[in-house]
Parts: structure tokens; sequence; C-alpha cells
């Protein structure tokens, strides 16, 4: 697909740019849903991208799911299931994607937003942007299982019960954004981080990525045997021979990811 109707796809330099572009508030339907899922399975088998970024149009990230759908929900049986599995897929695509992403928060993360946003690697922040899980405002309940795995029990429970918002500057004073920017400096900078997993080699990225998302799931003692068998496999590559005589030559490596 390359016609993408609630999305924006820029690739330069081994970098893309994924833009949601759903105004005003990028609020996510099905046709985002299945565009998000589509571009980022794409995006993994893409030999020119290394790194993604993740940002909106607007002053708002994305306000969350687009509440004019669910109603619709309930009257057709098993929609409700394709509903799930679909919001299901949309952020597994990204949190599978073998290229790390980066979500450049511009603004509000909301719900299904912060959802994005928590199935992404790294985090960098405006400081207009804010995150909460408001579902429990629409008399709903969904996502206290990725809270949980990121602040503390009460935090999360906190934001959980209440919809509560936590403001850029707070999650940076907590560790859980790596910036908290002026809007003008966003882009800029997770541009340079993205810029940066570029110039390294093409399969010590792609392996990096798969240990940080397998060894989540594992006890340590098994996880570190997991990343010592990706040592080993990457101690006999090109690439890993080309990055050890570039640092002996004081040079820059050129890979071929191989």
């Amino acid at each position: 697909m390359s016609d993408w109707k609630t999305l924006i796809l820029d690739v330069a330099d081994k970098v893309a740019v994924v833009t949601l572009n759903r105004p005003p508030v990028n609020a996510q339907n099905i046709e985002m849903r299945e565009e998000l899922t589509a571009l980022f399975d794409e995006l993994s088998d893409r030999d020119d991208v290394m790194a993604v970024v993740l940002t909106a149009q607007g002053k708002i990230f994305s306000a969350g799911a687009d509440i004019r759908e669910r109603p619709n929900l309930g009257t057709t049986p098993g929609a409700y299931g394709r509903h799930n599995r679909r919001v299901r897929e949309t952020h597994n695509a990204i949190a599978e994607c073998s290229k790390p992403v980066i979500a450049a928060v511009n603004g509000p993360a909301m719900g299904a937003g912060f959802g994005l946003v928590m199935a992404s690697d790294i985090w960098v922040a405006s400081e207009t942007a804010h995150f909460s899980m408001p579902e429990i405002n629409v008399g709903l309940a969904g996502g206290v299982s990725f809270l949980q795995r990121i602040f503390g029990q009460s935090k999360a429970r906190r934001m959980f019960f209440t919809g509560c918002q936590v403001t850029a500057q707070e999650m940076y004073r907590l560790g859980l954004v790596e910036a908290c920017l002026p809007p003008d400096e966003l882009m800029p900078y997770a541009m340079a981080i993205a810029h940066d997993i570029a110039g390294k080699s093409p399969i010590a990225v792609r392996l990096a990525k798969e240990a940080a998302r397998m060894t989540e799931v594992m006890p340590l003692r098994d996880a570190y045997r997991y990343e010592q068998g990706n040592t080993l496999a990457l101690s006999k590559t090109e690439d890993a021979r080309e990055a050890q005589m570039a640092f002996l030559e004081k040079r820059k490596p050129v890979y071929k990811g191989r």
C-alpha cells in the first residue's frame, strides 16, 4: 500500500518518519489502525529503513480511539472481537517492527494514543504533551497491563481509575521519556537519535531490537543466555569484523548488513 489516507510517510537517509494525519485530533478509526499495521509491517521488511520516527500532525499526538465508531460495535455479532483484534495488531505491528521506533510526542497522547507511544522503543516529548488513559471517563476500562509495566502500582492504578493526566515534565522527572523539549526542538532531537541508529550495522540493530523485545518476557538467566547467543552470531558477521577494523584504524565503518 502506498496511498495512505490517515498517515504521511517520508523516508530519507535510512530513517522513516510516520506522521499521524487524521485531523483534528488524530483519533484512531478502523482505517488508521489498518494503515498503521500495514505500514509498520512494510517498514519491517524495507532495506532502506533502519529506524522509524512516529509523530503526528497538529497539536495533538492522538486523542485515542474514535468514539464515534464504538456505538455500532455491540449490534453486530463478532464486531467487538474484530475491533479488539485490530487494536491488538496495531500495537503489535509497532512493537514487533524489526526497526527501532522513536515516538516523537508532539502533544497529548490519550488512551489508544498513549498505546502507540507505549508500543514504541524510545519516547521523546514536547513540553505541550501529556499522557493519560481516560477510558474510565466514557464508561470503559483498558490498558492497565501496559500502565503497570511502566509505572509503579499507585501511579498506574490512579491513572487507570481516574483517567488523570501525567505531564511531559512529570514523565521526564520519572525517567520515562528521553527528553522534554520545546515544540520546535522535538523533531530535530528525535531525528538525531534515529540517524545515530541508522549509522549502525543493520544486522546488529535488528538483533538488538529483537533481544530488547524478547528478553522482556524471559527470566533473567534465560534472557542473558539468549543475548549471549546473539552476540556469538554477530561475532561471525562481516559487519562485526568491519566495525572492529574501523575502530582499530580510526575510521568510520562501512556496513553491508551481513
